[in-house]
C-alpha cells in the first residue's frame, strides 16, 4: 500500500510504501475488549471510620438489669452515645446508625469496587494496535465517525507528512494544516470547549471538548501546542486513536512511519 508524502504546503513531495499495519484487518471487537480493559476512574470512598467516632463516650444497651440500659425508658432501640447524665438518668442521642446526626453512610463507596482488574494478552493488544491504525487509512471508518462528514468522501488517507512540520512555531503549523487538511477535514482538526447545556454544569462536568486531530510524532521530534493532541509514536496505544470509536482523523510525520514498520512487523 502506498501514499503520499506532504510537504508544509499540502503539495505532493514523494511516495512512501506504508507499513503492513496499515491495511491490517479492523478487528472492533478486540478494540472494545482492549479499550474495557484500559478503562481507569480514580477511586474515592469516605474514611473507615467515618461515623464511628464518637465524641461523647460509651454504647447503650437494651437489657434488663444493666448499668446504662435504656430498657423501659420509652425510646427506639438504636445505638446512642450519652452525652450527660445526673446520677442513673442519662441524655442520649442516637449515633453510628445512618439515619442518626453524624451517622455513618449506608452504603458508601467502596475503592475495591473502582479498581479495574481486567487484563488483555499480548497478541491481542497488537491486533487491536494494528486495527485503530488501519483505520486511521481508511477513508469509510474515518467518514463513519465524525457526524460532518457523512456522505463525503475522504481521500488521500493516511496523511504523512515530511518531518519539518515539527519545526513549525504555532501560528505557521496551524496555517500548514490547512493547506494540508482542506476545509472540510480542518474543522474537525482543532479542539473546541464549550459550555455544556444542562445540569451537567453543576455536577462537575460544565464543559465538554472534541477529540479534535492526532498528530503522531517520530522519536526525535516535539510539537508544543495546545490547539490539537500530539503523541509521540513510541507511546502510542488503542486509546489515543480509538477514544469514542476507530477512525480518528490522524496526521503523521516520516519519522513515525518508519518506526511503525520496524516495530509492528
Amino acid at each position: 500500500m502506498k501514499t503520499k508524502i506532504l510537504d508544509i504546503n499540502g503539495k505532493e513531495k514523494a511516495s512512501l510504501d506504508l507499513p503492513k499495519c496499515f491495511s491490517a484487518e479492523i478487528r472492533k471487537d478486540i478494540v472494545t475488549k482492549v479499550l474495557e480493559v484500559k478503562k481507569s476512574q480514580q477511586p474515592y470512598a469516605p474514611s473507615p471510620v467515618a461515623g464511628n467516632q464518637h465524641s461523647a463516650s460509651g454504647k447503650i444497651k437494651h437489657r434488663r438489669h444493666v448499668w446504662k440500659t435504656h430498657y423501659g425508658q420509652g425510646i427506639s432501640r438504636i445505638p446512642r452515645k450519652s452525652v450527660s447524665r445526673r446520677g442513673d438518668r442519662f441524655n442520649w442521642i442516637g449515633a453510628v446508625v445512618p439515619f442518626a446526626r453524624g451517622g455513618r453512610r449506608a452504603h458508601p463507596p467502596k475503592i475495591l469496587s473502582m479498581i479495574n482488574t481486567k487484563k488483555i494478552n499480548k497478541k491481542e493488544l497488537k491486533i487491536a494496535l494494528m486495527s485503530v491504525i488501519s483505520a486511521t487509512a481508511n477513508g469509510k471508518e474515518i467518514a463513519n465517525r465524525y457526524a460532518s462528514l457523512k456522505n463525503k468522501k475522504v481521500e488521500n488517507v493516511p496523511l504523512v507528512v515530511e518531518t519539518k512540520l515539527s519545526t513549525l512555531k504555532t501560528k505557521d503549523l496551524i496555517s500548514s494544516l490547512k493547506k494540508i487538511l482542506g476545509k472540510d477535514l480542518f474543522e474537525l482538526a482543532l479542539q473546541k470547549k464549550s459550555v455544556r447545556a444542562g445540569k451537567g454544569k453543576l455536577r462537575g462536568r460544565k464543559y465538554k471538548s472534541n477529540a479534535g486531530l492526532l498528530l503522531v510524532v517520530g522519536e526525535n521530534e516535539k510539537v508544543k501546542t495546545n490547539a490539537f493532541e500530539v503523541v509521540d509514536v513510541k507511546s502510542l496505544g488503542v486509546t489515543d486513536l480509538a477514544r469514542g470509536g476507530v477512525g480518528r482523523l490522524t496526521i503523521y510525520t516520516e519519522g513515525a512511519i518508519k518506526y511503525l514498520g520496524e516495530k509492528l512487523k
